[in-house]
């Protein structure tokens, strides 16, 4: 699979309808095709099943550097799966993508992928921690939202602990910040926690609570009896 070739496919199932719909939902200048989602997922799974994982990573960072809506959502799910060996090209080229961040959809898929290669290496948390303190708004964003799986473990070993630790001192950091996409994102981390620690997070907006926006903290607290 060439990246004009996937390009062609993707544009065989344009709707120019869809991609004025879409562009203006999204509120960022780029390309959009009007592909639905369940389209750009049969398109990729089967790129997947034909592709090994160098041809994979080729055709992702074609298709990213193409700047189309559509085509980045697919870079992001030709690396979303659990297995993948030897995974540290996978890895390198996701986090090369943060600084291209520019809004929440095209971010949130690539931090999918992100998950899978965390949850396989979480050695690699050091190297998001940085991204705590980037100028760049979607890259600070993108740390919490990368980092969600340890939100959401049942049961979580030590190390996972510890590293729920580390995110939520991260947490802490950002009630400061008054982006709202920031302040969004600590309420997802602790609303997703609160279904399974919801000790911890009372704790933590007992703390915190009060310097987090008023939908920050309302968010938060939305499973929490």
């Amino acid at each position: 699979m060439t990246p004009e070739a996937a390009l062609n496919a993707l544009r065989a199932e344009a709707d120019p309808t869809r991609a004025a719909g879409v562009a203006a939902y999204m509120k960022v200048e780029r390309d959009y095709l009007g592909v639905p989602m369940s389209v750009v997922n049969d398109l990729t799974k089967g790129w997947r099943q034909t592709l090994d994982i160098g041809g994979r990573v080729a055709l992702a960072d074609a298709l990213w550097q193409t700047d189309i809506h559509e085509a980045r959502i697919a870079a992001t799910k030709l690396l979303t799966q659990a297995r993948i060996r030897p995974d540290d090209a996978v890895w390198s080229l996701i986090k090369s993508w943060v600084p291209d961040f520019d809004g929440w959809a095209i971010a949130d898929h690539a931090c999918m992928a992100g998950h899978r290669r965390l949850m396989a290496n979480p050695t690699r948390v050091d190297e998001v921690e940085p991204w705590t303190t980037s100028p760049h708004l979607w890259t600070r964003r993108a740390a919490l939202v990368i980092t969600l799986p340890w939100a959401r473990l049942n049961n979580p070993k030590p190390g996972d602990i510890a590293v729920r630790e580390r995110v939520l001192g991260w947490a802490a950091h950002y009630v400061d910040d008054r982006e709202w996409f920031i302040q969004k994102a600590v309420a997802w981390w602790l609303r997703d926690l609160s279904k399974h620690d919801p000790d911890r997070v009372r704790a933590f907006l007992g703390e915190h609570g009060p310097r987090m926006k008023a939908f920050a903290r309302k968010e938060a607290g939305k499973y929490l009896k």
